[in-house]
């Protein structure tokens, strides 16, 4: 018993197997061990180099076209068009009970 303690706080074990040769188990654990460390290396790069400044180069392009639209809308603010209202546009067979308008009615953008 005092064995099996002070292996333990050796680091050792008891009953395994360094080598792993006698334990099938053990050397399957083992060889996907020294697989997963390069295969885990690899995806780590691929988050690192490839993901997050494909991330950032979508984020950009997002952010342009976002302040191009922008613009326009603003353009068109300043411009002054009018609005054509169709008889087909907002067609309500009864009133909401909170007023004409929906719950996501905006003025500005809505016709």
């Amino acid at each position: 018993m005092a064995s099996r303690i002070a292996a333990a706080a050796k680091g050792i074990r008891f009953a395994s197997n360094a080598a792993g040769s006698a334990n099938p188990w053990l050397a399957e654990r083992i060889a996907v061990k020294e697989h997963a460390g390069p295969a885990a290396e690899t995806w780590r790069k691929i988050s690192l180099y490839v993901c997050i400044p494909a991330l950032i180069a979508a984020s950009a392009n997002a952010w342009n076209l976002y302040a191009k639209h922008q613009a326009h809308l603003e353009h068109e603010r300043h411009e002054g068009h009018e609005r054509v209202k169709y008889p087909y546009i907002r067609l309500r067979a009864k009133a909401f009970p909170w007023g004409d308008d929906s719950l996501f009615y905006n003025p500005e953008v809505n016709f």
